[in-house]
């Protein structure tokens, strides 16, 4: 059985919404980073542009001068480092220096030179869906054309299915009436071949399915419900702020999967 991969977030911004501002030095992102391994982490997602409501855009080079440092001081690690950037400048110099997974929110459309980056480094890349939120179809037909377009030009610039990684974009182009489609028929996103990341950590979506109003790190363990929903629909990974709960949750998860795929062999 596929072991469920856990990817944590490291912000190295000052205004992201959840932890802004928290690890913006190598330093901080360095001791979060080193606890994580501690934790179990699979793969670390550096992020150095905000992707909160009303963010302000940066340049590339403000955003290389965020992730290239902590690029350095990481690569000793015994863990996948992953970029979340849709710049394909930004994604070849962390890949020179170790980065193997390129995290595009915009799936190659704002920079199609990204997909000759990450064939020519042998690395894996993540496309999310994500637009306008302006549609004319069905949310999850259209983010099938979307993701299955995208994934097909990645494999024609070189990178081989299994590195191809498709996401859903909870929190971004989509109502919540949206997202609940989404998270109900995650298995047609499994059932493309693509290996599938489900990131809904924090977000919104997590925010209104809890009563009251919370903070982003009283979240979590709703969060942990997604991860178990998730899995069970059969997403390959989950991009999460908590990595210790969301290890637990996983392991815990892959036994009772793997118990179970066996019972039904037996039978």
């Amino acid at each position: 059985m596929t072991h469920t991969k856990i990817m944590g977030i490291l912000n190295v911004t000052p205004d992201s919404f959840s932890d802004g501002g928290k690890y913006n030095t190598v330093d901080d992102a360095v001791r979060r980073a080193e606890e994580m391994v501690d934790e179990g982490v699979d793969i670390i997602d550096i992020g150095g542009i905000s992707t909160r409501p009303g963010y302000e855009e940066i340049s590339v080079n403000e955003e290389l001068e965020r992730v290239l440092p902590v690029v350095k001081a990481l690569n000793h690690l015994e863990v996948q480092l992953s970029i979340d950037t849709y710049r394909s400048e930004v994604a070849e110099e962390a890949m020179k220096l170790g980065a193997t997974m390129i995290n595009d929110q915009w799936a190659g459309i704002h920079d199609a030179h990204i997909f000759d980056v990450v064939a020519k480094y042998g690395g894996e890349i993540v496309l999310m869906h994500n637009g306008d939120g302006q549609r004319t179809e069905p949310v999850v037909d259209e983010m099938l054309v979307y993701l299955l377009k995208q994934a097909n030009k990645a494999e024609m610039a070189g990178i081989p299915q299994h590195k191809v990684w498709i996401d859903p974009g909870i929190g971004f182009a989509k109502t919540r009436e949206e997202e609940k489609e989404v998270m109900a028929r995650l298995d047609e996103l499994v059932a493309t071949g693509y290996p599938v990341l489900l990131a809904t950590s924090r977000k919104r979506f997590i925010k209104e399915m809890m009563v009251g109003e919370t903070t982003p790190t009283e979240r979590d363990e709703a969060t942990a419900a997604t991860t178990a929903y998730g899995i069970m629909a059969g997403v390959r990974a989950v991009r999460v702020h908590n990595v210790a709960l969301n290890v637990r949750l996983g392991q815990s998860m892959d036994y009772l999967k793997e118990n179970d795929d066996e019972r039904h062999n037996i039978s």
